[in-house]
């Protein structure tokens, strides 16, 4: 499966984004969807994933209650809402697909990997 992310940009501090990852080549609906970031100088890491059918979220405790996790199977598209953006959300954002059922949050539970989006939050 192709996964392509797109949304990034910059935004001021407590402001809001949506991130959107496209995904084509393969049936969308088989695959759990998570959001990674990388920020510079440190190691990529987890943000939020979803199980296969949308109904299970699971969130890093640095994004919980800010940044909201959500899979439309008929549009073969998972977005990342994000919210109160702090100037620590700066980082590369990066989708992918897990053939797993329900949302892993390491990364080596998945299978696809798309490009990243860079978000910029200035202060």
């Amino acid at each position: 499966v192709q996964l392509q992310a797109s949304g990034g940009g910059l935004v001021q501090a407590g402001g809001s984004l949506r991130l959107s990852c496209a995904a084509s080549g393969r049936t969308f609906n088989g695959f759990a969807m998570g959001w990674f970031r990388q920020a510079p100088g440190k190691e990529r890491e987890f943000v939020g994933s979803i199980s296969r059918n949308g109904g299970t979220t699971r969130y890093a405790d640095s994004v919980k209650g800010r940044f909201t996790i959500s899979k439309e199977n008929t549009k073969n598209t998972v977005y990342l809402q994000m919210g109160s953006l702090k100037p620590e959300d700066t980082a590369v954002y990066y989708c992918a697909a897990s053939l797993s059922y329900y949302p892993p949050p390491s990364q080596n539970d998945y299978d696809y990997w798309g490009q990243g989006t860079l978000v910029t939050v200035s202060s």
